[in-house]
């Protein structure tokens, strides 16, 4: 009984050793030419605020909702940014008449009765000057008063001052509208202009759109939102990166664009591919300014490997493997294996 049991302890110590080996085998990359690095799953978080003060009729989406891009989050009440925008293409419009009208100058109706208004006063004015002149001969023979000869003077002198008068506006009318009225009718348009665009911009902006996943809902309808009040905090899951740590005799093994496998223990089955994108051009602590040669080999410089996730397994905080195999050929950095589009980024959060 006892040999029986001293048998089946070495069986299970053999099939433990096995075990740990092939475990082993999995996590560690196949070539023995690689470096092991252990870190957790970043990304990037925002506030998204709408850029407007108004009161908040709509909240679509809950925590932990995922947001595709274009997709409308939150909206404000639309009313006064729709009258606003109503009233300036009306006003636009008015503008727009007016300047057409400067532009086209008189039409020959008003010529036609700036020169009857012409030829009217000139008819005046010469009446006028006949019973002057036959007033100023009848004087000497005191068949008229002086005061009869100087008002039908006075008359006839308001006639060619009225003539005068009918003759520059009917100049006025052939000229037509001045070119700085003209200029002043377009700059007064090109501005109303102006105000619609911004008018048009803060009626798309009263809408939320955005793409993520929901962490918080902060505000809900009825508060009244503001640029400095945030609606949600919404996670961005592309890209997502592996936060790691290289040690400084290390980090010359590395060089960006580099291909990496990345496990994570909640799928300890499968395996990412992943790319390097961020090598922290300083160490993760300030040094001293005197050191040794061994404290030098304690400092760690933070990496960032990208992870393709598309099937969102991957989340915020979570503890993963990076294996990234030494003998690679040389990486270019402006392919990666999911997508075709560089995230070498900086350093951020």
């Amino acid at each position: 009984m006892a040999k029986r049991t001293k048998v089946l302890l070495l069986l299970l110590a053999c099939l433990s050793a096995a075990a740990y080996v092939w475990f082993r085998w999995r996590e560690t990359p196949p070539s023995g030419d690689g470096l092991t690095l252990y870190g957790h799953i970043d990304l990037r978080e925002v506030e998204l605020a709408v850029n407007a003060s108004e009161r908040l009729v709509e909240v679509l989406f809950w925590e932990g909702d995922r947001v595709e891009p274009g997709q409308l989050m939150a909206r404000l009440d639309l009313t006064p940014f729709r009258a606003e925008v109503a009233h300036l293409e009306a006003e636009i419009a008015a503008q727009q008449a007016q300047v057409e009208k400067l532009e086209n100058g008189s039409r020959p109706q008003e010529i036609a009765i700036a020169r009857a208004r012409l030829a009217e006063a000139k008819a005046l004015e010469r009446d006028a000057w006949i019973t002057y002149r036959r007033l100023k001969k009848l004087l000497p023979r005191k068949l008229t008063s002086p005061e009869a000869v100087d008002n039908a003077k006075a008359q006839a002198e308001a006639a060619r001052a009225r003539r005068r008068a009918a003759e520059q506006t009917l100049s006025l009318a052939l000229e037509g509208p001045r070119r700085e009225d003209i200029a002043a009718a377009k700059a007064r348009l090109d501005s109303l202009r102006a105000q619609l665009t911004l008018a048009r911009h803060r009626l798309e902006n009263a809408s939320l759109p955005a793409a993520g996943v929901v962490r918080n809902r902060i505000l809900e309808p009825g508060d009244m939102a503001a640029p400095q009040r945030p609606v949600y905090t919404l996670a961005l899951t592309d890209p997502i990166w592996a936060r790691v740590y290289v040690d400084e005799p290390d980090l010359g093994k590395l060089r960006l664009g580099m291909r990496a496998e990345i496990v994570s223990d909640s799928f300890p089955g499968k395996r990412y591919a992943g790319w390097i994108g961020y090598l922290s051009p300083t160490a993760e602590f300030t040094p001293k300014p005197v050191q040794t040669e061994k404290l030098r080999t304690h400092l760690v410089y933070q990496v960032r490997v990208f992870v393709c996730n598309p099937q969102g397994e991957l989340r915020l905080g979570m503890p993963v493997t990076v294996h990234i195999p030494l003998l690679q050929t040389s990486p270019d950095p402006t392919t990666v294996p999911c997508r075709q589009e560089p995230h070498g980024a900086g350093p951020g959060s």
